[in-house]
């Protein structure tokens, strides 16, 4: 009598699949909760902090995104050498710390530097968050796994805006930070009860020079994941161009200041629903024909909307319409083409992650940064900003496939 197959064992001993999706969910959260919940109080801190200009107060911003992106480079090392657990909540504790230090600021050059902080600590959410579903899963599943996490991450960015908004009704902006203190302590709480460590034993590596530059050679010399990182870089510029400037957009362009949060929202689901959405179809249909399929789409809603804006034409229907469409489209983009960099580094995922964040997030804030600073008071600079970011994705995409969509160039 044959043998029964014995069952696999589990990636995340401890957790089940779905507390696990949570958490990573949450880690990620952590992010985007930093950026968005500020964007309400943006007018608030310029007049407390006497910034001159509407487009300076997009530093609160920037800033945070340049401290996240610079610090990923030490927390993938770090993490390969003692493990993913101790590192993360090592980052979640530099972010509660500074987030209580940015509530305290009393000059804009303070905050600015707390904001730096919190980024260096959020960093590690990021990268070990990246790093420890590709300790579980790769290929598919992987992508499948980062789908779902995105459905619950991005119910943050959804409700982010509204819960500054609502704080801003009853304390002032410092207590924005206060919130984000609280979030990031409970998740270090959770983490450190409920998450086991995923690194094996076999891929820790040393904490040298030398193996660093061997991990980082390695991520820089996979055309596949070079390419995909690229892609989703500039891809990113778009997202945080939008980021960046939607208070003064929907304020000073539509007049639309108490339904800020809401239509901020609005748009923000879309993006939720597509990641729903590849969550069910990539296992089946590849991350290449999704993703690919995508940034078309992407680039024609693109066009289209800078078109609509450049012949004077648009309105708030119009730009909750298209830009909804833009997420809609940017969901299938951004999980595949993140999987699709991470799969061929999986035995330096740590490092890899590192070196992959590092570069979408400070070529992605330096793109967001200019699309933002060339705010003139109507949405052209962002449609056409957007327009630009979707093509040059699909040329970096040609390069690496080589000429071919939808199915994959020889591993590189």
């Amino acid at each position: 009598m044959p043998s029964l197959p014995q069952t696999a064992p589990v990636p995340h001993p401890g957790m089940g699949f779905r507390q696990f999706v949570a958490l990573i969910a949450l880690l990620m959260a952590v992010n985007a909760l930093a950026i968005d919940a500020m964007l309400p109080a943006l007018p608030a801190i310029g007049d407390a902090l006497a910034v001159s200009t509407d487009n300076q107060r997009q530093w609160v911003v920037t800033a945070y995104l340049l401290g996240f992106g610079v610090s990923q480079l030490a927390y993938g090392p770090l993490s390969d050498r003692f493990g993913r657990k101790p590192v993360l909540l090592a980052g979640l504790g530099i972010f509660v710390a500074f987030s209580l230090a940015a509530a305290l600021a009393s000059s804009f050059v303070m905050l600015l530097a707390a904001r730096v902080m919190q980024g260096v600590g959020s960093a590690a959410t990021r990268v070990l968050s990246v790093s420890i579903v590709r300790d579980c899963y790769a290929g598919r599943q992987m992508a499948r796994v980062m789908s779902l996490t995105f459905i619950v991450f991005l119910t943050i960015p959804i409700l982010a805006p509204s819960i500054g908004q609502a704080i801003l009704l009853v304390l002032p902006w410092p207590w924005i930070f206060g919130v984000l203190a609280v979030f990031g302590g409970s998740v270090a709480i959770w983490a450190s009860l409920k998450l086991p460590e995923t690194l094996h034993p076999e891929d820790r590596r040393p904490v040298s020079v030398s193996s660093i530059l061997a991990a980082v050679r390695i991520t820089l010399t996979r055309r596949i994941a070079v390419g995909y990182m690229l892609a989703q870089a500039v891809a990113i510029g778009g997202l945080f161009g939008f980021i960046t400037s939607a208070q003064q957009i929907f304020v000073d362009v539509f007049d639309e200041e108490a339904l800020f949060p809401a239509l901020f929202a609005l748009i923000a689901v879309f993006m939720g629903l597509s990641n729903y959405l590849n969550s069910r179809i990539v296992e089946r249909l590849g991350t290449r024909f999704v993703s690919h399929s995508a940034l078309i789409a992407y680039i024609a809603f693109a066009s289209l909307h800078a078109l609509v804006a450049w012949a004077g034409h648009e309105t708030i229907v119009s730009f909750i319409a298209l830009q909804s469409c833009m997420m809609f489209c940017f969901g299938l983009v951004g999980s595949n083409f993140g999987a699709m960099a991470m799969e061929p580094l999986g035995h330096v995922a740590g490092t890899a992650s590192s070196v992959q964040g590092f570069v979408t997030t400070i070529s992605g804030a330096l793109i967001g940064f200019l699309i933002g600073q060339n705010f003139d008071g109507t949405v052209v600079p962002l449609t056409l900003g957007f327009a630009l970011c979707g093509f040059a994705a699909m040329v970096i995409v040609l390069i690496t496939e080589r000429g071919r969509l939808f199915r994959p160039a020889a591993l590189g």
